[in-house]
């Protein structure tokens, strides 16, 4: 038995540079829907049928949730009444599913269990870093933006660094609505970050700070426009994933090493440090860093560790990653003294470092304890937003009409 899919009333209003159908099949082509019906009447037999409104933007844990369902149709409020949306029925009661949703017929859709958005639980994602509410808005032209601005925000990790929250949405939004409406992949976006990565080490080796600067700061902005295009239009994949987080793993302690070997003088406020230990150190503490992430996710939390309490998403802001340590760097060449910048680099890993092994600490006496982890933002009620850290690291439930 296959699930086919039929879409109803699409608008032909293109969100991100994609129609609803276009989007539609690849948000349903991962959950095993790969094949979509241009006739209601061409369902085979013994199968079943996903019928979507075309002119509704659906959260995909609507589609996930209905595909887990057979015989189940979404309705969500219109004036006085529920309207039937989307529905998932067998092959015998697809034709009169499909009159009731396109509304073409005045008989009833009976036989089907009704559900609303109220029915979808809130859910945390562990890729996203965030939790909200799953959402379906009408697509019309007077609310093409504002569905567009949300998808974008939608896109964004809800626990991330300084740079990345506060710095580059704004202007990401900007390049990667050029990006959709260029034809520009992701990966493409992907495969210049990873030109610049190796420019931007080349520069730092032969001393020439200032320019490298300037591209590695241009650097991590591709590498944030790169998800969020992937996001919004629908183009994430597993080699798409692996090739950016690949980059992102590695290259920023080469980065340092390129800086050191730049380095004309090295006059440390610490007088036994020397370039050749200094990086020595960031190499061992970035490592080290890197493998406790990976200890709490994999072994004791099934999250990233950023994700625990309020205090590990604040600390996700200036942790020793590549962007606050880019800041470190960048204020050091613009004092006059790269050389403090390394240095600095080198205490703030230490310290992150050290500040990660301790809460992973805590993680094991807690887990013993408790029996198991719970990242806060799966605990949190977007809605309430009286909490500073809510505010800050979740979406509010969109509204809107």
């Amino acid at each position: 038995m296959s699930v086919y899919a039929y879409i109803v009333n699409d608008p032909n209003i293109r969100l991100w540079n994609l129609t609803s159908r276009t989007r539609y099949q690849r948000m349903l082509n991962p959950m095993g829907v790969k094949n979509f019906l241009d006739n209601i009447n061409e369902l085979p037999s013994n199968n079943s049928v996903l019928i979507i409104r075309g002119d509704f933007l659906y959260d995909e844990r609507v589609f996930s949730f209905l595909l887990k369902h057979t015989n189940v149709v979404l309705e969500v409020q219109a004036g006085v009444g529920l309207l039937p949306i989307a529905a998932h029925v067998d092959s015998p009661l697809a034709s009169s599913t499909w009159c009731g949703i396109q509304q073409e017929c005045t008989r009833e859709i009976t036989n089907l269990q009704s559900v609303t958005l109220k029915d979808l639980s809130i859910s945390f994602s562990n890729e996203l870093r965030k939790s909200d509410h799953p959402y379906v808005f009408s697509i019309r032209d007077d609310n093409r933006v504002a569905l567009e601005e949300h998808l974008f925000s939608g896109s964004y990790k809800g626990v991330t660094d300084l740079v990345t929250k506060f710095l580059w949405p704004v202007p990401a939004q900007w390049a990667t609505r050029l990006c959709a409406l260029w034809g520009i992949s992701p990966n493409q976006v992907t495969s210049l970050s990873f030109m610049l990565v190796i420019a931007v080490g080349v520069l730092f080796g032969y001393g020439l700070l200032f320019w490298g600067l300037v591209l590695g700061w241009v650097m991590t902005f591709l590498d944030t426009v790169d998800g969020k295009l992937a996001r919004v239009t629908v183009t994430s994949s597993k080699w798409g994933n692996i090739f950016d987080h690949g980059i992102d793993l590695i290259h920023p302690p080469l980065w340092y090493l390129a800086w050191g070997v730049g380095l004309h003088t090295f006059s440390p406020f610490l007088p036994w440090l020397t370039v050749e230990l200094t990086v020595g150190i960031i190499f061992i503490g970035y490592i080290l860093g890197r493998i406790v992430e990976g200890i709490f996710q994999w072994w004791l939390g099934g999250f990233v560790i950023f994700c625990w309490k309020p205090v590990d998403s604040y600390f996700r802001l200036i942790t020793a990653r590549r962007n606050p340590n880019l800041i470190l760097l960048t204020g050091s060449f613009l004092l006059g003294r790269p050389d403090s910048g390394l240095e600095a680099v080198a205490i703030w890993t230490v310290g992150s470092t050290m500040i990660l092994l301790a809460r992973l600490l805590m993680a094991v006496w807690e887990k013993s304890a408790m029996g198991s982890l719970t990242s806060w933002l799966a605990a949190v009620d977007p809605v309430n937003r009286n909490s500073l850290a809510v505010r800050m690291f979740t979406n509010p439930p969109a509204t809107l009409e």
